[in-house]
């Protein structure tokens, strides 16, 4: 247990391995964004298709392409999906950053969409009726009824992915990454730690600690919105 303790302190006092461990943070953080941006914006759309379906003929076959993307993101593994996009799909020079951004974001977006389905469809369906009846289309009643109420009821579970996509980055590496690069995660830099020590507990707790830390971010902020939404809330 002192050995760990001075591993942990040798980890903090040292500046290359401090440097590591934030280099790593950040990436995290970066990659988390952006993936989780493009997974909003695919599950919206996705999730919009396959509502607006029932009742628009043009939407029949995007809906079938939406629930088949959907049914193979979610029923294969995301490392999976990593090698084929990195090193198939998207195989090309210079991209891979590009390319572990893009796949992450697809994988979000299909578990998104599923959620922000569900919330739409949570909302009572005297909704949609009366803001037919007083003369908006499907699309306008969907924008201003539909979604604001649906939003509530569809933060939790965004919420939770989000936090499910910080701890899914750490399996970049499995792509390769050096130091310097956006792909050189959190978990790698505590590899890269661990080199030079020859101890993988203390810079993976340290690792932890920082994944942690995100998280616990993440959760203030859905927390804040929430509270924000239901402000209004009248029990």
């Amino acid at each position: 247990m002192a050995q760990l303790f001075s591993d942990i302190w040798e980890i903090i006092t040292t500046a290359e391995y401090r440097n590591y461990l934030l280099q790593g943070f950040l990436n995290t953080l970066i990659l988390t964004l952006f993936a989780a941006i493009i997974g909003l914006v695919i599950g919206f759309i996705v999730a919009i298709i396959k509502i607006f379906a029932k009742d628009n003929k043009y939407l029949k076959i995007p809906a079938i392409i939406c629930n088949l993307y959907t049914t193979i993101i979610r029923g294969t593994p995301v490392a999976l999906q990593l090698f084929v996009m990195v090193f198939a799909i998207l195989a090309i020079p210079g991209f891979k950053v590009t390319a572990v951004i893009i796949t992450f974001g697809i994988n979000s977006g299909a578990y998104v969409s599923e959620s922000i389905r569900a919330g739409i469809l949570s909302v009572d369906k005297g909704q949609m009726e009366a803001g037919r009846a007083l003369g908006l289309t499907n699309f306008k009643t969907m924008m201003k009824i539909i979604l604001p109420q649906a939003i509530k009821n569809v933060i939790p579970a965004i919420g939770n992915e989000l936090i499910a996509l910080v701890k899914e980055t750490a399996i970049v590496s499995m792509v390769g990454s050096t130091v310097g690069t956006l792909t050189f995660d959190l978990n790698k830099a505590s590899e890269t730690i661990n080199k030079s020590l020859a101890n993988y507990l203390a810079p993976a707790i340290l690792a932890g600690l920082l994944y942690l830390a995100i998280v616990y971010g993440i959760t203030l902020v859905i927390k804040l919105f929430e509270r924000r939404l239901s402000a209004s809330d009248k029990y």
